[in-house]
């Protein structure tokens, strides 16, 4: 499930530079009723790239992508960080960068392993918990995402929570990031309901969940458990579309589409998101490898205009 896109020595600085600001990509602007909407009021919430949607790209390109296509922010991964630093780049200064740019980072991907099934194997998997939470605070992420993907099917749930909490604590006081609890069908925590679940359990004002459309469907949970949340408890919105084809068992990653493109019913979706009072950013994250054989740029403004246009059917 990790990605890492490999970054090369040199002036980051000169090429981030060379994007067009912020003013003139995204625009914000208020309704009649004070909400504040985004995308020149296409939008009830900010739009962000998840890098994985442009993977071939390097951590650079991708910024200047992101901000060039009109995103409002950006959502990388922790080894792109991690190959950024070992190259001699320096995260808070990408961090100052991508501000300048006009974007935000809402959440990085991810705390890998970070609830394993023991305490000794929990001490031990601190030290790299605290260095993904260090790169990802330097970069300036509000969110990191929690993804206990070697937990065992036969977790006791309350155990799994009180370990999330304390990695709720150790971020916000250590670092100033918020942790929050991923599903995903592949690994042991699957569904929307689940992930809820242990973040109730926790017991913590922050705990906080990341929903993703396309593993609430591949994993059979659903989308009307969405409704039964408030948006407070939603740390960043994931989405995508899933084709008619390959059937649904035989459904990957790799085969998310753009949204619209497919048979999720994303305009309803998205009304329910916007009931819940989420006032945060969605994400277009795909892994699809067609488009990575294409112009990253026009993958990315594909990417930001279809879902624009899914926006705007669903009303919000």
């Amino acid at each position: 499930m990790k990605r890492r896109s490999f970054i090369g020595l040199g002036s980051s600085i000169g090429l981030l530079a060379s994007v067009l600001p912020a003013s003139s990509l995204t625009a914000s602007v208020k309704t009649e009723n004070n909400e504040k909407r985004y995308q020149n009021g296409a939008s009830p919430w900010p739009i962000c790239l998840d890098t994985a949607t442009i993977r071939p790209a390097s951590l650079l390109e991708k910024i200047k992508i992101a901000a060039e296509a009109g995103y409002d922010g950006i959502e990388p991964w922790d080894g792109e960080l991690e190959e950024y630093e070992k190259n001699g780049g320096n995260l808070k200064e990408l961090g100052a960068q991508i501000k300048k740019l006009g974007l935000k980072v809402p959440s990085v991907i991810g705390l890998w392993n970070a609830i394993p099934d023991t305490m000794e194997l929990f001490i031990k998997s601190l030290p790299e918990t605290r260095r993904r939470m260090r790169m990802a605070h330097d970069i300036g992420a509000e969110h990191i995402q929690t993804i206990p993907n070697e937990l065992s099917p036969n977790y006791n749930q309350k155990w799994v929570a009180d370990r999330y909490k304390d990695i709720i604590e150790i971020g916000i006081k250590e670092f100033n990031i918020k942790p929050a609890l991923v599903f995903v069908k592949y690994f042991t925590i699957k569904t929307l309901g689940q992930a809820a679940g242990i973040a109730m359990d926790a017991n913590h004002p922050k705990a906080m969940v990341i929903p993703d459309v396309y593993h609430m469907y591949i994993s059979d949970g659903g989308f009307d458990g969405l409704k039964m949340l408030k948006g407070s408890t939603i740390a960043i919105f994931q989405f995508n579309d899933a084709p008619a084809s390959p059937a649904f068992n035989e459904l990957r990653d790799e085969h998310r589409v753009y949204p619209g493109d497919g048979i999720l019913p994303l305009d309803s979706i998205f009304k329910d998101l916007k009931a819940t009072g989420y006032k945060g950013f969605i994400s277009l994250e795909m892994y699809n490898p067609n488009y990575y054989k294409e112009d990253l740029l026009t993958v990315a403004k594909t990417g930001l205009k279809k879902t624009i246009a899914v926006l705007k059917k669903a009303g919000v």
